[in-house]
């Protein structure tokens, strides 16, 4: 059987890099799923670093998965999205984008980010825990 995929939001990085929780989500669910995250994640967590220690920690955490990034063909697309939801933040639009074309769910705690997009499998960070394998955890959702 195939190891499903995911994508890991910026909260699920922020949980792992500064929570108490052992083992962190995100290391439950490189247990269960082949993991991506998108370049907009990236950006998102290396403007919180506040110090060269946190950044090694950000390049370490995402070094062990795959990083998307905008494909041109689908600047349309991702203009309809931002057209679509102008209570969105843009950065949200985009990861939502990406997800999307990739049909990858995302994995993330902050379903409010995402409200409204049509198309969009939110994955919650607590069936991570709750399940043995991605499989049953994308069945759930």
């Amino acid at each position: 059987m195939n190891t499903p995929k995911i994508v890991v939001h910026t909260d699920v990085f922020v949980e792992h890099l500064c929570g108490d929780r052992h083992p962190s989500v995100l290391r439950q669910a490189m247990g269960k799923f082949f993991c991506y995250t998108t370049v907009f994640q990236a950006i998102e967590l290396f403007s919180l670093v506040k110090s060269e220690r946190e950044h090694k920690a950000i390049e370490d955490a995402m070094a062990a998965m795959k990083i998307m990034g905008l494909n041109p063909k689908q600047a349309r697309k991702y203009g309809e999205l931002l057209a679509s939801s102008k209570r969105l933040e843009t950065l949200s639009i985009l990861i939502a984008g990406l997800c999307m074309e990739s049909k990858l769910p995302i994995l993330t705690d902050r379903k409010q980010d995402f409200k409204g997009i049509r198309g969009l499998v939110v994955v919650p960070t607590r069936l991570i825990s709750k399940f043995e394998s991605g499989h049953e955890i994308l069945n759930t959702v």
